[in-house]
This record gives C-alpha cells, sequence and structure tokens, in this order.
C-alpha cells in the first residue's frame, strides 16, 4: 500500500505551528508528514515551486497525495475586499 503524503506548508509561526501539531496527531501510520517552512525556504526551490504549483495562496495549507485540499485553497487576499474596506480610498 502506497503511503498517503501530506505536505504542510507554513510560516513558521504560532498559528502555523498549531495546524502541524493537529496534522501529525490525525497523520495514520502510512501517512508521511512534510513540513515546508516557507519563510527559511528550502535549500532547493522545492517549497515555493510545490506552493505555487499547488496555488497556495495563505499559511498554514495542505496538500494531501499532490492535491491542495478544498478547505486550504481560495484563501488569499481578495484585492476588491480590502477596497471595499476603505484601503487605498484616503
Amino acid at each position: 500500500m502506497a503511503k498517503t503524503l501530506v505536505e504542510v506548508f507554513t510560516a513558521g509561526c504560532t498559528v502555523c505551528e498549531g495546524a502541524v501539531r493537529q496534522v501529525k496527531d490525525l497523520a495514520c501510520s502510512n501517512c508521511e508528514v512534510v513540513v515546508y517552512d516557507l519563510n527559511k525556504k528550502c535549500d532547493t526551490n522545492e517549497c515555493e515551486d510545490k506552493a505555487k504549483a499547488y496555488g497556495v495562496k495563505s499559511v498554514p495549507a495542505v496538500a494531501i497525495n499532490g492535491k491542495l485540499v478544498e478547505c486550504c485553497s481560495n484563501n488569499g487576499i481578495n484585492i476588491q475586499a480590502l477596497k471595499a474596506a476603505g484601503l487605498g480610498n484616503n
């Protein structure tokens, strides 16, 4: 049976650390959990490349078997919402 690859993208912050702990607690013995701290970068560009390929727009984010989990997508900055809230309206 192939292992389930669980990739967690973080920025090394407290909120991310809590998410990493939760993912690791939920992981089964057949899960391989890999944590990418995008703030620290990788020796190669692997973590940045994967984050871009998966469409990571905010962290923490989790991809399972090469696909960003729905709960972790579409959470990037929404420029229209920022403008509607008053950003740049001086």
